[in-house]
């Protein structure tokens, strides 16, 4: 797979993983986990990108005696997951395309 796809569609999945509710690096990979495997070091590479970018922001808070990070989905980010699933729509009609002229290559 192209490296720049998947570095957007590991961007928006992690970003879709915290739409919801705040969350910290090792909920975020165990939430990611019957989707798609994602090391910590791919996380936080992309979690300090999408920082970056304003598509999230991150605060602390103490739990356990230990300070925890904790990353909050911006309006960006929200904006980011809509232009993605748009984006999506027509990746799959390209998608049926394809298939539909591999399927008809099948029958002749």
């Amino acid at each position: 797979m192209d490296i720049q796809l998947k570095r957007g569609l590991l961007d928006v999945c992690v970003l879709a993983a915290i739409k919801n509710e705040d969350s910290y690096g090792y909920k975020i990979i165990k939430d990611m986990k019957p989707y798609i495997e994602m090391s910590e070091s791919t996380l936080y590479t992309i979690l300090k990108r999408l920082e970056l970018s304003k598509m999230l922001t991150v605060h602390t808070s103490e739990h356990g005696g230990r300070l925890r990070k904790y990353y909050h989905i911006t309006d960006a980010g929200l904006a980011r997951i809509s232009e993605f699933k748009n984006e999506w729509r027509e990746v799959m009609s390209i998608y049926q395309f394809v298939i539909k002229e591999d399927t008809s290559d099948d029958k002749a």
